[in-house]
Parts: C-alpha cells; structure tokens; sequence
C-alpha cells in the first residue's frame, strides 16, 4: 500500500471513535470509494464542525459522539451562515474561501448521504431535513484563474536546464563561505539534481516522487510505476513516462545511491537520506523534498518557486508538444477541466510562436 494512504488509514482508524455513530457510517459507505486520504480530511472537517456545535450551544451533548441526528434537523440557515463566517475569521487559523468551501462541501456530503441514501429499520431517511441542501458552494477558482496566478512563476525553455545545473554545480559557489551548506550540497547534489530533474521530465507529484521505491524505475523504457492520486486500488501501479532527459541524472544518483546514503538492503525507497546521528540511510519525507526545492530556488533567484510549480513547468512545456488529453493522462488528472489550467497558460507562448514562423512580408 501506498505510504501515505497507509498513515492516513491508521489515522483515520484512530479518529473514527470520536465521531458520532452516522459518521463512521458514511465513512463505511465511501470507503470503497475515495481513499484513506480523503475520508482523513472529511474527518477533520467534521471535527471542527462538530466542535463549533459545541461551543455555540447548538446541542447539548457534551462530547461529539453524543451528538443526535436530531441537532442536525434543528440546523437553521442562519447557523450555517454563522459557522462560514467563524471559517472565515476564527482567530487560530482564518480559513481561505478555498478551505471555507471544501468544509462546507465535506458537510453536504454527509447530510446528503443522511437524507436520500442511509435508512433506519422502517426505510426512512435518517436525517428528516437537510439544511445543506439549501447551501450554494460557488467554485471557488476556475482553470483561467489558476493560470493567471501562475503566469510568470514557472520555468520555461531554457530556465528548466539552468535550473538543474544550478542545483549541481552554480549553488555551492553562492555558499561558498558556509562550510555546513557547502558539506550538505556536496553530500547530497546529485540527489537533488536527480529529484528535481525527474519532476522537470515527468510531472510527478512530490507525493509520488517520494513513494518511489528502486523497483519502480525502468530506465529503459524511461519509466517509473507510482500510486496515482484518486486512484484507491493499491494493487495497480500507474506506468508514467519521463523524458530523456532524466536518464543521466538518475543514472549518476544510482551510483552512489548505496555507497553515500548507506542504504540498508531493506531499504527499497529509491531517494534516501541519511538524518544527522544516522549510520543507515532512510526515505526521503515529503517537507524535506519541498524544503530542498525552495532552499535552491531562493538562491537561483525565484523564491517563488515550489515543488508543485516545477510539475506546472513540466506540463506547461508538455501540453505545447501534445493534446489536453494526453497531457491529463501523463500527469494523472481526474478530469480534463484541471488540465484546461496549461491551455490558458500556454495561450500568450503559442501566440508567439505563430508570430515567429509567419512568413516574411505577410500580415
């Protein structure tokens, strides 16, 4: 099973007792059909509702496994109302409209399931009224606004190259008079390079990357095996193509894969690292992925730059050379309304392009 799915799962198992009966049935309900991953965050959603129930006198129970169906009938539109707005400015962590919307669509859900799909003994729905019926979720961005966020924080043509060859040769003389940076980059350069040059060539998730295990990867066929996102059957590992232009960097961290980061035989993570105190190398873990990406890009010059919006570089530039669709295939995409994102980005450089190959005298 996926690494992650199966933290979350283990996760998910330990929060389930705390909800209320109805909530570990809808959670039964949609096991077959959306990951650990997802049932998790519906969990935490339902939590913070749950909790602001609580704490706004709306139920007079006094733990959240007590709480009745019924507090859920009583729910008038002005709570519902009451509770976006306590999203939106509670004083721990004000939520974006994005979260706001994704709470509030956790809580349709459930009230859904409630009242048109779950029975009591005598076939009737159980939960009579459903407020959130009434509740409209406005999409909260569409794939032209995403692209318009991202204009002008990607790389492009020739930033892809300068970019890794930064990462394996330019930075250490930025840090040359920090001996602790300068040890760390030797250490672990061609590792890091070989990382960011498969994202670059592929468009793996940082989720994805970090799954890999030595077996996934057919550097003949130029192909790694990985647990697409959405997909809940962990025993199918989805083939995705990387470019050419990986190869040798994979190659290089093969070679020292073992001899550098002591990698025990155990071991089947295919990017290791060796923690400080540490005498056998171990898996690489998500944050430290993302916190190398951005210590690089602060130094080449565009501290914007994430792990994320190196897959946005590699499908920007691959959706120039091939179709929507297989653009959503290579990069795992459930619908092809998220792949419309490189559409609206790739407009301005394939205007150009046309501009350039227009023949001279012509208007």
């Amino acid at each position: 099973m996926n690494l992650q799915k199966k933290k979350d799962r283990e996760e998910l198992e330990r929060r389930i007792p705390g909800m209320p009966w109805y909530v570990e049935k809808f959670v039964n309900y949609k096991l077959p059909d959306l990951s650990p991953s997802s049932l998790l965050e519906y969990v935490r959603d339902y939590e913070t509702f749950f909790s602001w129930l609580m704490a706004e006198g709306l139920t007079e129970a006094k733990s959240m496994t007590a709480i009745p169906l019924e507090d859920l009938e009583k729910l008038h539109m002005d709570s519902i109302d009451n509770y976006r707005m306590f999203l939106a400015t509670r004083k721990e962590q004000a939520n974006s409209r994005t979260t706001i919307s994704r709470k509030l669509s956790s809580l349709r859900s459930l009230f859904h399931y409630l009242s048109q799909i779950a029975e009591d003994e005598n076939f009737y729905p159980l939960l009579k009224r459903n407020v959130m019926a009434k509740v409209s979720i406005k999409r909260t961005h569409k794939p032209k606004d995403t692209a318009a966020k991202l204009e002008g924080k990607l790389l492009q043509d020739e930033e892809i190259a300068e970019f890794i060859a930064y990462i394996k040769h330019d930075y250490a003389a930025d840090v040359a008079g920090n001996k602790q940076a300068l040890h760390a980059h030797e250490l672990n350069r061609t590792r890091d390079a070989c990382i960011v040059s498969l994202i670059l060539n592929s468009g793996l998730r940082v989720s994805e990357v970090v799954n890999l295990n030595v077996d996934d990867l057919d550097l003949k066929k130029k192909l790694v095996h990985v647990y697409r996102k959405g997909k809940n059957d962990d025993t199918f590992k989805t083939p995705v193509y990387f470019r050419q232009d990986a190869v040798a960097d994979l190659e290089a961290y093969l070679q020292q894969r073992e001899i550098r980061y002591k990698a025990p035989k155990r071991e089947k993570a295919l990017f290791l690292a060796l923690a400080n105190g540490k005498k056998e190398g171990s898996r690489m873990t998500k944050r430290a992925i993302q916190e190398m990406v951005v210590k690089y890009a602060k130094r080449f010059g565009k501290p914007y730059l994430s792990v994320h919006k190196l897959r946005h570089s590699f499908a920007t530039d691959y959706y120039l050379r091939n179709d929507l669709y297989k653009t959503q295939e290579q990069l795992g995409h459930a619908s092809p309304e998220t792949t419309q994102i490189y559409a609206h980005l790739t407009d301005k450089t394939m205007e150009e392009a046309i501009d350039r190959k227009r023949p001279a005298g012509t208007e």
